[in-house]
C-alpha cells in the first residue's frame, strides 16, 4: 500500500500519462516515465513491475493496434470510462453541477484547464493530485475510490493490461484494489435511444416526472480547495 510519507508528484503524473492516448509522443517518453516511477518509489515494487510490463507492451506493439485497443477500452462502453462522473451521473443534468464544483476546486488551487479537457477525466484528476501535498492528494483520490474500484474491476474482467494503472491509482489513494461486481454496459441502441415525449430523460441518473430525483453528492469538506505550496498553474 502507498506510503503516506512518500512524495507522489511524479508517480501521479506518470499514471496520468499512461491513461492518455498511446500516440507516438507517449511511446517515446516511456523510458523516462519508467525511470521516474522507480526514482520516486511511491508504489510497491510489484505494482511498478506491472506498470513496466504495460509500458513494454506499448513500446513493442503495433501503433495502430495499440490505439485501436485504447479506443475500444476507454471510449466504447461506460464501465471502463475514464470520465469518473459518468459512473455516478451518466449523462443526466446532475453531472453539470458536479463538473463545475470540481473545476472550481482546481481553479482555487491555481490550476486552469484547456477548453478540450473535462475536469472529471481521471488523467486530469491525477494531474491535480500531483500538485497537492500527499495527505491532501490521498484524501482527494480516496473520495473516488468506489468509482476507481469499479473501473479497475471492469478492466480486470476484460483482461486489460490497463488494470494495473487503476490499481496504482487506488494505492496512491491509500486504498487496497479489490474486485467488485461489474454492471454490464447497456446496448448502444438503448443507450442512445430518444426519451418518450414528456416522459423524462432516458439517460442514466435522471428520473421521469413524479419519480424521486437522484441525490447530488457534494464534497464533504473544503480541505481539498486549499492551494498546494508551489503549485504550477
Amino acid at each position: 500500500m502507498f506510503n503516506k510519507a512518500r512524495n507522489h508528484r511524479l508517480t501521479a503524473r506518470v499514471l496520468a500519462a499512461l491513461l492518455g492516448y498511446p500516440g507516438a509522443e507517449l511511446r517515446a517518453a516511456l523510458p523516462q516515465l519508467a525511470q521516474a516511477l522507480d526514482e520516486e518509489g511511491a508504489l510497491p515494487a510489484a505494482r511498478r513491475d506491472e506498470l513496466r510490463a504495460l509500458m513494454a507492451g506499448l513500446q513493442r506493439g503495433d501503433a495502430y493496434e495499440l490505439e485501436e485497443r485504447y479506443v475500444e477500452t476507454f471510449d466504447r462502453g461506460c464501465a471502463t470510462s475514464l470520465h469518473l462522473f459518468e459512473h455516478v451521473h451518466g449523462d443526466s443534468r446532475e453531472r453539470g453541477p458536479a463538473m463545475i464544483d470540481l473545476l472550481q476546486t482546481y481553479e482555487r488551487a491555481g490550476l486552469y484547464l484547456g477548453d478540450e479537457e473535462l475536469p472529471d477525466h481521471l488523467g486530469v484528476v491525477l494531474e491535480f493530485a500531483s500538485t497537492q501535498p500527499p495527505a491532501v492528494a490521498r484524501e482527494f483520490l480516496g473520495e473516488m475510490a468506489h468509482i476507481l474500484n469499479a473501473v479497475f474491476s471492469a478492466l480486470l474482467q476484460r483482461g486489460s493490461p490497463y488494470a494495473c494503472v487503476l490499481g496504482a491509482v487506488l494505492e496512491l489513494a491509500g486504498e487496497k484494489p479489490q474486485a467488485v461486481a461489474v454492471q454490464a454496459d447497456e446496448p448502444l441502441d438503448e443507450a442512445w435511444a430518444e426519451p418518450p415525449a414528456f416522459d423524462g430523460c432516458s439517460t442514466r441518473g435522471q428520473s421521469a416526472p413524479g419519480q424521486a430525483q437522484p441525490i447530488h453528492v457534494v464534497r464533504k469538506n473544503a480541505a481539498h480547495a486549499a492551494p498546494a505550496q508551489g503549485a504550477q498553474a
